[in-house]
């Protein structure tokens, strides 16, 4: 394949806007097309407001697939009434460009309508997984979650589909979801991105005050000294919670929903560290709802 060369005063043309699509018909069109000509499909669903998390895992797609497509869309059934599906951030250009650069083939912009057709009232009721930390906190959130995205599955009809290891439960409720109804597509989990001082990448930082994300960072900081004391030698998981709950009250960050050391396939909790574990966090930062997870 011969490589072309750019003179250093002539600037390197952008890359190209994905196509957008907001129909079904003009969705399966394309992934139609896109099978003709040979392409596995990878697909990348999101609620928009892109941040780098979510552009590693078009990037992921775009590696391993011929034919990337993201889906945006704010998903009402996931959300309590009390949450914050009115004020969630769309950004629906932004994004477009932001995946422009990695040269992502198609985005699906869907409305409601499009997705919960007049008269929809079949959910999937989600697996054992998600019955703990957030389906307690938050219930009915993953029903809502696995109902969107089997329905997008089943839009899309990927062979490979891609999430962020950032939200652990959900991408374990997806996973067993697709084994338990033999879904057939393959789940790529990517590892979690972070700002430089360790702030997990999230579309809800940009709620944050300046002030508040400075106290937000105390989250990803109290997750790694618990790590830190478990590959010491720390064997309890009482201990380790104590540890992440010190250092946010230290932020002052005293509004947490949950910390807990949890097998990784079960989500069940830990008592003493025999094996790899998953140490999960949920904690409020101002009017914030953060969430965040780490290997031990």
């Amino acid at each position: 394949m011969l490589e072309t060369t750019h003179s250093p005063t002539t600037p390197l043309s952008p890359p190209l806007a994905p196509k957008l699509v907001t129909t079904v018909r003009e969705l399966r069109a394309a992934v139609r097309a896109a099978r003709a000509a040979g392409c596995s499909i990878g697909l990348v669903p999101t609620m928009g407001a892109l941040h780098e998390g979510h552009l590693s895992l078009a990037r992921a797609s775009r590696a391993e697939c011929g034919f990337t497509v993201a889906s945006i869309f704010v998903n009402p059934t996931q959300f309590a009434p009390h949450e914050d599906f009115d004020k969630y951030p769309r950004t629906l250009e932004a994004d477009l460009q932001a995946l422009a650069s990695c040269h992502t083939d198609l985005v699906f912009a869907p409305q409601r309508d499009d997705v919960y057709p007049a008269g929809c009232s079949t959910a999937v009721e989600p697996p054992r997984v998600a019955q703990r930390w957030e389906g307690e906190c938050r219930p009915g959130h993953f029903r809502g979650v696995a109902t969107v995205v089997l329905k997008l599955f089943n839009l899309v009809q990927a062979d490979v589909a891609f999430f962020g290891q950032k939200d652990y439960q959900q991408a374990s409720v997806i996973r067993q979801m697709v084994r338990d109804l033999n879904v057939p597509l393959e789940i790529r989990v990517c590892p979690t991105v972070r700002e430089p001082d360790g702030l997990a990448m999230s579309s809800r930082n940009r709620y944050l005050s300046v002030d508040q994300r400075s106290q937000a960072v105390a989250i990803s900081r109290s997750l790694r000294l618990a790590a830190q004391l478990a590959a010491d030698g720390q064997r309890q998981t009482a201990a380790l919670v104590d540890t992440v709950r010190g250092v946010l009250a230290e932020a002052q960050i005293d509004r947490i929903d949950y910390v807990a050391v949890v097998d990784p396939d079960t989500l069940e909790p830990v008592v003493a560290l025999s094996g790899p574990s998953v140490m999960l966090i949920a904690a409020h930062v101002g009017g914030t709802r953060l969430i965040d997870n780490w290997k031990i």
